[in-house]
């Protein structure tokens, strides 16, 4: 594991132990609240697990909070905060195939959460539903991409964007023989 990889996960184990005793729970019941198995729930509170996307979303859902909330340490808010390019922390994920960046504040509103998504050619990134009424706005700047969300598909070239639903299966795949690089906001029904 990388050294972003090992800050974000110190932070992640951390925050979910935190939220689950502040929220009085065990981990039977924050497993049955998310769907993620006990041993795997245990494993990330001790720093032995480094979670997918879709854990780690599970685990936001079952806190009532966001992504972005559950890996930030609450503390004070200034006028203007800045996320830094280099910060491990706001580094979600990283491997050969995906490359997902945290864009804004770790504590930002849970209605919208903003990302830099890079995606090696012929790799695809795809995700579990999110809340009902979840929705996910993909800009692309690099690349050619396609989009599977339900039964629906569509292509988009550099330049395009593409609003779709996320609350049931949905797929971001890089169609081309180059990195894809785009921007995603994905917004939560308030």
């Amino acid at each position: 594991m990388d050294k972003a990889g090992d800050a974000a996960s110190e932070v992640l184990c951390v925050r979910v132990a935190q939220l689950r005793k502040q929220h009085k729970m065990t981990l039977d019941q924050l497993a049955a609240t998310s769907g993620v198995s006990r041993s795997m729930l245990s494993q990330i509170e001790r720093g032995q697990a480094n979670p997918t996307l879709a854990v780690t979303f599970r685990i936001a859902q079952a806190f009532g909070i966001s992504i972005g909330e559950l890996v930030d340490v609450p503390g004070n808010n200034p006028s203007i905060e800045v996320v830094h390019g280099d910060d491990p922390k706001n580094l979600f994920r990283s491997d050969d195939d995906c490359h997902i960046r945290t864009l804004s504040p770790m504590h930002m509103e849970k209605n919208v959460e903003f990302y830099e998504l890079r995606l090696g050619p012929n790799a695809s990134l795809a995700s579990a539903p999110h809340f009902e009424g979840t929705r996910e706005l993909l800009t692309i700047t690099q690349g050619n991409a396609q989009v599977t969300s339900g039964e629906d598909v569509c292509k988009l070239t550099t330049g395009d964007s593409a609003h779709y639903r996320a609350d049931m299966d949905h797929i971001i795949s890089n169609t081309g023989k180059k990195p894809l690089v785009a921007y995603l906001v994905v917004t939560y029904k308030a």
